[in-house]
């Protein structure tokens, strides 16, 4: 199986809490496996998001797991960076008040943190 990059908490906002993860991949079975392997700690599972997005050699693919648009902001960012096969998650855990558009921009800086992490400017 790929194996999972887990930065773990990168960023606080407000009381929530924002975490990136990523792997290799070059299927969404692969990005199935990640998620799943992701989601096998409880704390992760048991977040308000998991939002991820991949560029695959067969196309782009983005989940916003709840948090509309926010798959979209990874996936530019990835495209961006030139980063080909690879999956970037940002998990938040909600911590009691809304963030507006504020919440977007702690998924670009929880991307750009693991993009940093793997030597790839962004």
């Amino acid at each position: 199986m790929t194996e999972l990059t887990c930065l773990g908490v990168v960023m606080t906002d407000r009381g929530s809490k924002y975490a990136v993860s990523g792997a290799q991949v070059t299927t969404r079975a692969e990005i199935d496996a990640v998620l799943n392997d992701l989601k096998s700690d409880k704390s992760y599972a048991k977040a308000t998001h998991n939002t991820w997005a991949a560029a695959l050699p067969t196309g782009a693919l983005k989940a916003d797991d709840g948090e509309s648009g926010a798959g979209m902001v990874i996936l530019r960012m990835i495209e961006r960076a030139g980063l080909k096969n690879h999956v970037i998650i940002v998990t938040r855990w909600y911590g009691g008040k809304k963030l507006g558009g504020d919440r977007f921009r702690r998924v670009q800086d929880a991307t750009r943190a693991y993009l940093d992490h793997i030597g790839v400017q962004s």
